[in-house]
Formats: C-alpha cells, structure tokens, sequence
C-alpha cells in the first residue's frame, strides 16, 4: 500500500501518482468534476491510516482538501514547482540526458517554463490551449467532447482551409518555407467553397492551438539558447494529430520537440516527489 501519494488536480482531470510496493511508479487519472471517485479509490486501494502524506497540487487543491478532509492532512505545492520537479524525474527515467530545455505545459491553457541544470523559470505563456481546442471545435461543428474531436481530426486535412505561404507565392520562391501557414483559416473567405468538412475544420483547429503554443515554444527556446522543446500535458494524451503539427513545426523551425510518454503526470509525480522529499528530510533531522 503506498504510504505517499501525489495528486495534481487539473481544470480537467485530476491525476494520481504513487510508489507500488516495488517502487514502480503508478500512474491514473479521474475527471476533476468527480473528486468523490477519487477519495472512493484511495479508501478501496490503501489503508488509509497507513498514508503518511499527500501532496496535492493543481487549481483544486481547496476542492480535494474539502472531499478528503477525513483522511489525512494534504501538503500543497506551488503548480509550477510540482511540474518541473516531475518533468525533471521524468527524464530521467526515459534516460534523456538534456541539460537545458523549454518545458511547454499544454492543459487548460498553457504555461512556458525554462529549465537548465541550476534552476527553472516561467518565462509566459498562452491562453491558447486545450480550452480553446474543445471551444473553438464546439463553435465550429458542434462537437465539444475531447475524444471525439481527436479521432475526427485525424482523419482530416487542413490544405483547403488553411493558407500556405505557397499559396501566396504562386510559381514563385518563396522567402521561407512554403509549407509554413501564412494564416490559419485563411482560405475560408477567398474560396466559394463553403460546405467543409467537420474532420478538416477540427484538424484545422488543432493545426491553430498547436501552431501557436510552437510559435511560442520556439521564441523563447531561442531566447534562452536551447535547442530543445519538451511539451507535456493532458491536451496531448492520445492526440496524435496536434503532437504531429506542434512537432512538425517545431522541427521546421530546426528546434528538437520532445513528448515524454507520461507527459500528462508531471505534476502528480512531482507532489509525489515533494511529500518523498519532505519525508527524507524530517528522518534525516531526527
């Protein structure tokens, strides 16, 4: 049963990462407007006065304090502090060995951090982001629900809705890349077509978010001297389409995209982390 637990509560979904008796990390998530399922599964799946600690971190934090308040004292720690402290566990335990990097947190909306070996600062950020995703495609089609979008997405094409820079440069050379967007949505209002289809507007919706948050990436990658982009966050969790155009572009751009496979949990392990740290100190002061 683990006596630590890390949970980062999101807008969206609230993940749970834990220690196995082995010291394999867990990972599992829940719908953040369910937090009632969340302490069902800590009563079902450890002994409860066996917790020594949890650490909690996310914009619910006071929600989750509120539902568990029976159960066992809960530690806060700063967001941003829990995700890069993750990112870092994170990769190491895939073996990248990266000195320097953008950390790009694609949730809600999305925050941009630095990160080297002697420290991690939020250089900005964008509301552009998952929350944009779901309410631009449910502006768009009609749809609003995430797995939905994603599957149709795949499936679509955006060249006869968005404009390429060689579009513009018709039989000419172009001054860039001509596979550059010159404008998202651009061709909407010079074509006379008008009926298009739902899984081309959602790819081009994702193309949209996930041009902007590179854009972004890019800019302040350049800014700080790194080469690398490592983007994570629940948006990206089986979106293989926006991981395509965010790493397409970062790529176009000579910068390196990097997706950890639990890119959704940083924040989660980092709690976690945090409580095991904390531990550790207090035994070493005794």
């Amino acid at each position: 049963m683990p006596k630590y637990i890390g949970i980062d509560t999101g807008g969206t979904l609230t993940k749970i990462a834990y220690l196995s008796a082995d010291d394999e990390l867990q990972l599992l998530a829940f719908p953040s407007n369910d937090l009632a399922s969340v302490k069902e599964w800590i009563c079902e799946n450890t002994k409860v006065n066996a917790i020594e600690a949890i650490g909690a971190t996310g914009g619910r934090t006071e929600q989750l304090r509120s539902v568990l308040e029976d159960i066992r004292s809960i530690h806060y720690i700063v967001e941003f502090e829990a995700t890069l402290k993750g990112v870092r566990y994170l990769l190491q335990k895939e073996q990248r060995d990266i000195e320097n990097a953008i950390i790009t947190n694609v949730g809600t909306g999305t925050s941009i951090h630095y990160m080297s070996d002697e420290q991690h600062i939020r250089v900005g950020g964008t509301g552009v982001g998952g929350g944009t995703l779901i309410g631009l495609a449910a502006l768009t089609t009609g749809i609003a629900n995430y797995e939905e979008i994603n599957t149709l997405a795949n499936r679509g094409k955006r060249h006869e809705i968005d404009l390429l820079v060689k579009d513009i440069y018709q039989g000419m050379d172009t001054p860039i890349s001509g596979d550059l967007t010159a404008s998202n949505f651009g061709k909407v209002g010079i074509v006379e077509q008008t009926d298009f289809k739902k899984e081309d507007i959602l790819a081009t919706v994702q193309g949209l978010v996930g041009e902007v948050i590179s854009t972004l990436s890019i800019q302040y990658a350049e800014q700080n001297n790194t080469p690398n982009v490592v983007y994570i966050g629940s948006t990206l969790s089986d979106n293989d389409h926006l991981k395509y155009v965010m790493a397409h572009y970062t790529e176009l751009k000579k910068h390196t995209p990097i997706f950890l496979d639990d890119h959704g949990y940083a924040g989660a392990v980092g709690a976690l982390l945090n409580m095991i740290e904390e531990h550790e100190q207090a035994v070493a002061s005794v």
